[in-house]
């Protein structure tokens, strides 16, 4: 059954923002590619917060991915970079991915924190704020799919299928 696996980080300051948005750029393109992957999904929400949404043939697959490559090394930054953090984790009968609600609903309830440096005072409260996916640009990448240009609006040229879109709440 495929596995889930959410996460939201909030970098803590604009001069940590650029080199965060490149390496998750990479980052996503990595698990895109990864062996195993099924969907992946980033949201770009506000204040600097970020949501990924994955899905993978089973958790090993994604506990590979984890332990590789680009998202290896990222990981070992984030605690510097992020002021709050959190992930979840389950299994489901679907290989697409949950709304966006049911990702906030499933990491502000069964979620953990991860450790961040600059614990916010959210974080240590471990509140999550909702998705604001309405008014958003979501970064869509679907395993295998080619984004299209007549449905996204445009499309990044990066060898992945990266497209920008209106998502709608």
């Amino acid at each position: 059954m495929p596995f889930v696996s959410i996460t939201r980080l909030r970098v803590r300051s604009w001069r940590y923002l650029p080199a965060f948005l490149i390496q998750s750029f990479r980052a996503a393109r990595q698990a895109k590619a990864a062996a195993g992957s099924l969907a992946v999904s980033v949201l770009c929400d506000a204040d600097r917060a970020f949501w990924t949404r994955t899905v993978w043939r089973d958790e090993a697959a994604m506990r590979s991915f984890m332990r590789s490559g680009v998202h290896r090394r990222i990981m070992a930054r984030l605690p510097e970079w992020c002021n709050e953090a959190a992930l979840a984790h389950w299994v489901q009968d679907a290989n697409e991915p949950p709304s966006w609600a049911e990702a906030h609903q499933r990491l502000q309830g069964g979620g953990r924190r991860s450790r961040v440096n600059h614990p916010s005072e959210a974080q240590r409260r471990f509140e999550i704020r909702e998705p604001r996916t309405s008014a958003e640009l979501a970064f869509e990448m679907i395993a295998g799919a080619r984004a299209s240009t007549a449905a996204a609006g445009s499309t990044f040229s990066t060898g992945a299928s990266f497209a920008m879109i209106s998502s709608p709440g």
